[in-house]
């Protein structure tokens, strides 16, 4: 089974209260008084305290289109991913050419080659590393990729690999778009990046690493059906429109909870035997719902409040964030982590410490 040696968050260094990018967002986007007390009332709801930004708040205004917004991703997004690498392969103690396998993956800039091909050149690694880029999965990819990455690794027991998530969500931003889905994304997304360095089962560093560390138990997908609108893009020549529908707490509420439990039977395990619930932070609500379906005590999903207060919704590195907040565990600890996401789809990974 794959083990977690590092989890590595980044924020980029603007950050910015909820009430300033509220009042900076609200001036930009409308002139209605009721409109900007409506973006003011949902925002200030969110349980969102501060968010890091690319770019210093003020010069939002300033990029016009697609390809402004595009070019930047790619100037930006870049060193933000080189410092989540560094920082995993440190604490790790393993090398760049050391490692055999890069899961990245973003849904918030576009390229080819990817993102990923320039972080592999511009950090050395090995010409023979196997990369796959990953675009789409959205808030999902930081789950979807520990699962995928396992899978890797059950097939490569003593590979190293990396899950690198980098999302620049503030240059999704649409000032033209007075949807309530825009006005509910702004209020929570922000930007960040995390990296997760994995090992197979019989990578010779286990043996000499100390303490315990998390294992991929098992994972599981869902792809609900008739959801398709419920979450995602709509991209065009303005950029990344976002479609996120008011149903997702219900798809929760009649779904979620029969998922998990038919990956804990599959492992042997009980809600009751899981000590900690990583959940993507999704928003207040996509909270409250997970909690509500797994019948879940308040203070079960602190580590994601805790993050979603800090850093907002950072799409799929938000979970990794929530990861590295839950920090070390003791040995025997069981946890099971997850996130919904474009399709819709839900990721769900249970973790042990061994």
């Amino acid at each position: 089974m794959a083990r977690i040696l590092a989890v590595a968050p980044v924020l980029p260094g603007h950050v910015a209260t909820q009430a300033e990018i509220t009042a900076e967002l609200a001036a930009g986007m409308t002139d209605d008084l009721a409109a900007r007390a409506v973006m003011q009332r949902i925002h200030a709801a969110s349980g969102i305290e501060t968010r890091h930004l690319a770019l210093p708040l003020a010069e939002y205004r300033g990029i016009e289109g697609f390809t402004a917004t595009n070019a930047l991703f790619a100037e930006l997004a870049l060193p933000l991913a080189e410092r989540a690498v560094t920082a995993a392969l440190a604490e790790a103690g393993l090398r760049v050419d050391e490692v055999d396998h890069l899961f990245f993956t973003t849904v918030t800039g576009l390229g080819a080659p990817s993102l990923d091909a320039q972080l592999a050149t511009s950090m050395g690694f090995r010409p023979d590393l196997r990369r796959v880029p990953s675009f789409g999965l959205g808030c999902v990819a930081g789950a979807a990729g520990l699962a995928r990455v396992a899978d890797y690794l059950a097939g490569h027991p003593q590979g190293v690999a990396l899950l690198v998530a980098v999302e620049l969500c503030s240059l999704t931003l649409q000032w033209d778009d007075p949807s309530m889905a825009n006005v509910v994304g702004t209020g929570i997304f922000g930007d960040g990046a995390a990296a997760v360095v994995m090992v197979g089962d019989a990578h010779p560093l286990l043996p000499a690493s100390p303490g315990p560390r998390a294992r991929v138990v098992a994972s599981r997908s869902a792809l609900y059906p008739e959801s398709a609108e419920m979450i995602g893009w709509r991209i065009g020549e303005s950029g990344f429109r976002l479609m996120l529908a008011a149903g997702v707490p219900a798809l929760i509420d009649g779904n979620f909870a029969g998922a998990v439990d038919e990956l804990l039977a599959e492992v042997g395990w009980t809600r009751a035997d899981v000590d900690d619930w990583i959940a993507h932070p999704g928003g207040p609500r996509v909270l409250e719902s997970f909690s509500a379906a797994l019948d879940l005590a308040p203070a079960a999903l602190a580590s994601s409040w805790a993050v979603l207060a800090r850093a907002g919704n950072m799409s799929s590195a938000a979970v990794l964030h929530v990861l590295a907040e839950v920090g070390p565990r003791p040995a025997g600890t069981r946890a099971v982590l997850f996130a919904l996401g474009p399709g819709v789809t839900a990721e769900i990974v249970a973790l042990e410490w061994s």
